[in-house]
């Protein structure tokens, strides 16, 4: 029986390898894997790169019609700005009185109304003083029969004096009688102090203001009975006109505070609510406490307010300004034209109809103004629209600006 002869000969040496195992093959996919990672790597660069484009230039402007941006301007000026210190604080008066009773006794009047303003010396409660009235009238009735003693004893003291002159008694008589005197001396003395002590109670039953002041509400009606140095206060009296608000200072700040007190500058205190929005009242820094709070790094400080129409409660939170100093003759502007960004602060300068992005330094800061530098006074910046601008804008200024320069903040006296 004959074999078949196979279709290829078992010698050819490229029937011995498989397709996919050729050399051709091999090095066109090592190629291939090679430019997907480059392509790959390219991207992830090209896309790093505008991140961090992006990130670093401001954003391109949504231009308006005809591309250009309606902004509006604010204008740099040279003015003076307040440098401040500012802490929270609370109003506090200068004296506040807690009457409370010195004598015991059944209340018989209140003279005053509830929030009434009273003066120093006006009545305000009235106690039974009848038993301290009878005490006192025993007190003067002992002075005066000792002081008629003491001057019967005085008498006798002349003529033992004059007999003893004429050698008409002895000298021990005379001797004793001076003794008598004195003794008669003390007593009237001590019942001149039991008259006075009991003057003392009978004025105790008559409780007038030890000072002028805003009188609280009524703590007891006619008829209550009170007791000598009790712990529940008659009435509370706080004067309000003037009144203090006192605030904490960081100790950092002491260097700037002491040198213009010592110079007798006195500093300007504005008080305001409790937003920061609305003054309430001015004043000024009247002194310092004597001792830095170890605990907080600050010291307490005291500022009068004339307060004439009431506007400072007692123990009311406000928010304390401290007027240190100001700066002359430097270049403001709105706080709201300048703009940030994580390497720089800038304004958008605007001149003729363009937009320039120029870099300036902020420095003190007062409310919706702030000192700066890098531009000089008269030069227009952009004020909003800050999201369609960048270097070479066109622009388009409003009518008027929307955000004046002309409030400055305060200069120091």
């Amino acid at each position: 029986m004959s074999l078949d002869k196979p279709d290829h000969p078992i010698t050819d040496p490229a029937h011995l390898l498989p397709a996919a195992a050729t050399p051709d093959s091999s090095e066109h996919k090592h190629a291939s894997r090679f430019i997907v990672w480059s392509i790959i790597l390219l991207a992830f660069f090209l896309a790093f790169w505008w991140v961090m484009h992006r990130h670093d230039a401001p954003a391109k402007p949504a231009r308006g019609a005809g591309g250009v941006v309606p902004v509006v301007p604010a204008t740099a000026r040279q003015g003076s700005i307040g440098i401040y210190q500012e802490a929270i604080g609370t109003v506090t008066p200068v004296y506040t009185s807690s009457i409370t009773a010195q004598a015991t006794g059944v209340v018989t009047a209140v003279h005053y109304r509830e929030g009434q303003f009273v003066k120093k010396g006006d009545p305000l409660i009235d106690l039974d003083s009848r038993q301290y009235r009878a005490n006192l009238l025993t007190a003067q009735g002992t002075l005066l029969r000792d002081q008629g003693l003491l001057e019967e004893a005085q008498m006798d003291l002349e003529r033992y004096k004059q007999a003893w002159a004429k050698n008409a008694i002895p000298r021990q008589t005379y001797e004793d009688q001076e003794k008598v005197v004195l003794q008669d001396q003390g007593t009237v003395k001590q019942d001149d102090g039991a008259v006075q002590f009991d003057q003392v109670q009978v004025d105790f039953c008559h409780i007038v203001a030890p000072i002028s002041g805003r009188v609280g509400l009524r703590l007891v009606d006619p008829g209550n009975l009170v007791t000598a140095s009790g712990a529940t206060p008659l009435v509370v009296i706080a004067q309000v006109e003037p009144i203090t608000v006192i605030f904490t200072l960081a100790e950092d700040a002491l260097g700037q505070v002491l040198p213009r007190m010592k110079a007798g500058v006195k500093l300007t205190v504005d008080a305001f609510d409790r937003s920061a929005q609305s003054k309430i009242a001015s004043g000024t820094l009247l002194s310092l406490d004597n001792q830095v709070d170890t605990t907080t790094g600050t010291v307490k400080a005291r500022a009068q307010f004339d307060n004439r129409d009431g506007t400072l409660y007692p123990n009311e939170f406000v928010n304390a300004r401290l007027l240190v100093s100001s700066l002359q003759n430097v270049t403001l502007l709105p706080t709201s034209a300048v703009q940030h960004n994580d390497k720089s602060t800038y304004v958008y300068v605007l001149a003729n109809n363009k937009a320039q992005l120029q870099a300036i330094k902020v420095g003190v800061t007062d409310g919706d103004i702030s000192q700066v530098t890098g531009i000089s006074p008269g030069q227009v910046v952009a004020n909003s629209s800050f999201d369609k601008l960048q270097t070479g804008s066109r622009v388009k200024l409003a009518a008027q600006e929307a955000v004046s320069t002309q409030s400055s903040g305060s200069i120091a006296p």
